[in-house]
């Protein structure tokens, strides 16, 4: 284990420790959670609405699902690599105008413009896979920055919260890439791919105008540090350090956590990339419906997120997280069941009210378990790693099994890969479980 001292005599930090160092007002902290929410509003109008309406476009040049699914994953397996380094990199960044901003200032943008370029490329299978290859390179680069904004600004006690306005704002965009579905794509593609791109270029400007990350306790911290001789600040270890610590540690907890966060990825994102091709070839569905079929459960997802949270600090992450995952896998086998679109968008309300249980909490729960608040950003490039991961093999594995399977069971093949993450959940040793139902922040 990391020792996580702050100086030759120092005594090991504590969660609320590190909460007083890096303590902010509760009203900077709601602004800061509200931009944040903005800034990941706008990269997930893009990635919703790519990844609902990416595949048809895919589609049209191949037939096999498996295909399609891995190079809907290509995105994921950029994200391995891109997100730890760039939010290593963003923490060693020192600017006047902090060491967050300046990336999103500069990525944003220019992921905005490669979106729009999407439905120009679709003519050409090798131009569309280019112009797809750069925007997931570009919007990976910036991805995982906006969120590392809360724990600057954001208390440890109000990160739990804080981390569900995030998600409430990620599903807000499941909405908006539905409704663009429904109303533009089948009439007009052109435009409903300008539109997140809009948004994104927009929101960044709102940022751009109001945040400096600089300002923040966390920044200003460390600036200190620096310049601290006689009780300078220990450089974190490196992330593969970190990995090394939880592999060979006996206490598989943390180990286990990862491979669960890996499995739930591969089915959250297989629910999400498969969808508009599954309605079109199980339930006969337009284009524009079957990307539509998420819709109500954005809505869902919205309404869940707080309360995942809440329950979460009264009864256990851990367990409000098991009791999500088997929600979910439920709504998958209902979905199979009643095969309709009103049958579907049901079953997928009640799998994203489970699912928010597992995505408010993971991330907490894993930096609950680390050794020390020196490795929380290790910690989080772990949690990308093995969500993105998932995220990659996900949708080619759900497409291989629909290959064997059919399309018809698609809902089916997901919910075999959220049971199998539920066994891995309930094999974390006993004193996290503990740990994490007595924990109130």
């Amino acid at each position: 284990m990391f020792p996580g001292k702050r100086g030759k005599d120092a005594t090991p930090l504590t969660t609320a420790a590190a909460g007083a160092e890096y303590h902010e007002p509760h009203h900077r902290m709601r602004r800061v959670t509200f931009l944040v929410a903005l800034a990941v509003f706008a990269q997930e109008s893009t990635w919703n609405f790519y990844e609902s309406q990416v595949p048809p476009l895919l589609r049209e040049h191949l037939t096999s699902a498996a295909a399609v699914g891995l190079l809907m994953g290509m995105d994921n397996l950029l994200g391995i690599f891109v997100q730890p380094w760039i939010g290593a990199r963003s923490d060693r960044t020192r600017t006047s105008w902090g060491r967050r901003m300046p990336y999103l200032v500069v990525g944003m943008p220019l992921a905005a413009v490669l979106f729009g370029l999407i439905p120009h490329a679709a003519s050409s299978l090798p131009l569309l896979i280019c112009v797809m290859f750069f925007y997931a390179l570009v919007a990976n680069t910036f991805k995982p920055i906006a969120e590392a904004l809360v724990p600057d600004f954001v208390a440890p006690e109000r990160r739990s919260r804080a981390n569900a306005a995030v998600k409430i704002a990620s599903s807000i965009t499941t909405i908006v890439a539905a409704l663009l579905s429904l109303l533009l794509v089948d009439d007009h593609p052109m435009i409903a791919f300008a539109v997140p791109s809009l948004i994104m270029l927009v929101s960044i400007g709102v940022l751009g105008v109001t945040v400096r990350d600089s300002r923040s306790r966390a920044y200003r911290s460390l600036s200190e540090k620096s310049t601290d001789t006689e009780d300078p600040d220990p450089a974190p270890p490196r992330v593969r350090d970190t990995f090394v610590d939880i592999l060979t540690d006996r206490d598989r907890s943390r180990l286990l956590l990862l491979a669960a966060i890996f499995l739930f990825g591969s089915a959250w994102a297989s629910s999400r990339s498969l969808l508009t091709p599954y309605g079109m070839e199980a339930l006969d569905l337009s284009r524009g419906d079957a990307g539509s079929l998420g819709l109500p459960s954005g809505v869902a997802f919205i309404l869940a997120a707080y309360p995942a949270a809440v329950y979460a600090e009264r009864f256990g992450r851990l367990r409000v997280m098991t009791v999500g995952m088997t929600t979910f896998a439920a709504a998958m086998l209902l979905g199979t069941v009643a095969q309709n679109a009103v049958g579907t968008m049901a079953a997928l309300c009640v799998g994203a009210a489970g699912g928010a249980c597992f995505l408010v909490n993971a991330v907490v729960v894993l930096w609950n378990l680390a050794p020390s608040p020196h490795v929380f950003a290790a910690y989080g490039g772990l949690y990308t790693v093995s969500w993105t991961g998932g995220g990659f093999l996900g949708p080619a594995l759900v497409g291989a099994m629909v290959d064997v399977t059919g399309w018809p069971l698609m809902l089916l093949d997901i919910g075999l890969v959220v049971a199998l993450s539920i066994v891995v959940v309930t094999r974390i040793g006993k004193p996290a479980w503990r740990a994490e139902s007595t924990l109130v922040e």
